[in-house]
């Protein structure tokens, strides 16, 4: 099959966005969008559909297999991992291929995901002692840890915008493993920055449990947070 394939670029942070479009020809449609962008890239003299030569397209891969959340971009306008979208996806053989846009660009389809794990640092989200696992916060804890930081989730939120207040699903996903992992005595601070930067702006328009490339159980994940950083605390 053959196809078209148009991609947002940018030479670096502060270069102008520019798109180029190629042609490629497969029969392949379990070839995934991560293996196109290497066989592109290992592509001798390479042409666009004007002719010009198309320089080697910048993307982030590490696992290749669903687990580093390294490959997050917007493929035809959703955020997806390139690793997990095969191109017997694309009936009409059309592929738009564009950075995340609720982060800086670094360079084409290279976005800066910092704000994330910055996010995360200002909740305050490690251990500093010994937490004794237990069963009943088990399932949330297994929950929690699958996250992959990837930013898909963070794309589609309607309340999420880098820099302000409401950090979103990114840090509230992960928080459920040390909420539901510390005694109480030692999570008063947490609980605190939990209903100050997730519980007070999240809308719970769940757009991110449909993204989550993970399918992580988001919703429950949210409710249980929620009854631990606000119902059980407050209404007592």
């Amino acid at each position: 099959m053959n196809y078209t394939i148009d991609i947002l670029r940018q030479e670096n942070r502060v270069a102008q966005p520019y798109r180029q479009t190629v042609h490629f020809a497969t029969d392949d449609a379990e070839m995934t969008v991560a293996t196109l962008l290497k066989t592109l890239n290992a592509t001798p003299d390479l042409t666009d559909t004007d002719g010009k030569a198309v320089s080697e397209i910048e993307w982030e891969c590490s696992c290749l297999q669903k687990k580093c959340g390294a490959c997050a971009m917007r493929i035809n306008k959703k955020p997806q991992l390139a690793c997990d979208t095969k191109l017997g996806e694309f009936k009409d053989g059309k592929i738009s291929l564009e950075p995340l846009k609720k982060f800086p660009v670094i360079a084409d389809l290279i976005v800066d995901r910092s704000v994330m794990f910055e996010n995360l640092k200002n909740i305050g989200l490690w251990l500093e002692k010994e937490a004794r696992h237990t069963k009943k916060g088990e399932d949330v804890a297994y929950e929690a840890s699958r996250c992959l930081q990837c930013g898909c989730c963070l794309e589609v939120c309607p309340n999420f915008i880098p820099g302000e207040d409401f950090y979103s699903a990114a840090s509230f996903v992960p928080s459920g493993r040390v909420l539901s992992e510390l005694p109480k005595k030692d999570k008063a601070d947490i609980l605190n920055s939990y209903v100050d930067k997730i519980y007070k702006g999240c809308g719970k328009s769940l757009s991110c449990r449909d993204i989550c490339p993970a399918q992580i159980d988001i919703e429950h994940l949210l409710v249980n947070n929620n009854a631990v950083a606000v119902w059980k605390r407050f209404l007592k």
